[in-house]
């Protein structure tokens, strides 16, 4: 089974060392967070992960977008809607996924894997879905506040440019985060429109994640013009009953969240492997590709590490 993780990973910054380093951060030459997504990459693919992302570091994943798209900015901890939403001139993730991608290559070389291995390697593209930067962000001009259809497509036309800068940039898969759907706040019918906006085009296959209790809209979920639906299945263990409902994926695939990101204890590979078990007995490994519930923003890097090393030996274990 293809193992991934959902985007974010850890923060850490160094402090500039060398006297080039200390010079160049002085000049404001210095990118700290291309260390940062160094040491995303490489924990990543050490871990054994297939499809790797470049750890989304530069910010919260809904105020990183907010800060670059016209019409939108942030003040304080808050994303605002002040004026018409319109598309970027520039994208937002693409070089850092191009560095990403850079640093995935170059450690590929030398792990010197197999061949059927290193087939599998990439990495993700990540997208703030339209209905979340929507309903996570205060409307003050242009559109009406109780009416958000309007802005929601204008925001998924702004998002489809930033998913072709991701797939010129090399992404293999571009995930679309959707996590507000679960919250029953969202008009599902919207949010679809919004999401197969953003699709419609691209040439790499599509992940929608959405967390939370999918109770209420996961048959919904199904029917989105995507490749794979991405869910929790360890923080929010009933939405495996989901699952033995559904008799038809519709050639989906399953993001199988398998370990608790809101938790700093490591689980370890035995019950990882039972929580899969579950899932398999109903879906088949090859309707699964295993990754953690949410983003690992907020762990440490050594609890973050230590679940995607468990996770990967709990998935070849069932292969």
């Amino acid at each position: 089974m293809l193992t991934t993780v959902v985007g974010s990973y850890p923060v850490i910054l160094k402090n500039p060392s060398s006297p080039i380093e200390k010079i160049s951060d002085f000049l404001g030459l210095q990118d700290p967070y291309k260390a940062a997504i160094n040491l995303a990459v490489s924990d990543q693919l050490n871990a054994g992960i297939d499809i790797v992302s470049d750890g989304q570091l530069r910010g919260e994943m809904v105020p990183l977008f907010a800060s670059k798209i016209p019409g939108m900015v942030v003040e304080g901890h808050l994303s605002k809607i002040k004026n018409k939403i319109s598309i970027p001139l520039s994208s937002i993730g693409a070089d850092d996924l191009k560095y990403a991608k850079n640093i995935l290559n170059k450690n590929l070389r030398k792990l010197n894997l197999p061949e059927e291995d290193l087939y599998k390697k990439g990495i993700k593209g990540l997208v703030t879905g339209p209905s979340t930067m929507v309903y996570s962000s205060r409307i003050e001009g242009f559109y009406n506040p109780h009416e958000k259809e309007e802005a929601i497509m204008d925001m998924a036309q702004a998002l489809k440019k930033e998913a072709e800068f991701l797939e010129n940039a090399g992404a293999n898969i571009i995930q679309i985060d959707e996590p507000f759907i679960s919250t029953g706040l969202v008009d599902v019918s919207t949010a679809r429109k919004g999401v197969e906006i953003i699709s419609k085009d691209l040439k790499v296959p599509v992940a929608l994640h959405v967390c939370g209790d999918v109770g209420g809209v996961f048959h919904q979920l199904l029917k989105f013009k995507v490749d794979i639906i991405d869910c929790e299945f360890a923080g929010i263990n009933k939405n495996i009953q989901l699952l033995q409902s559904v008799s038809d994926f519709k050639g989906k695939k399953i993001g199988f969240g398998c370990i608790d990101t809101k938790k700093e204890d490591v689980e370890d590979v035995d019950s990882i492997r039972n929580l899969i078990k579950q899932g398999q007995d109903i879906m088949g490994n090859e309707n699964m590709i295993i990754d953690p519930d949410c983003g690992m923003r907020m762990l440490s890097r050594h609890s973050a590490f230590s679940k995607l090393k468990n996770m990967v030996e709990a998935a070849k274990w069932q292969n």
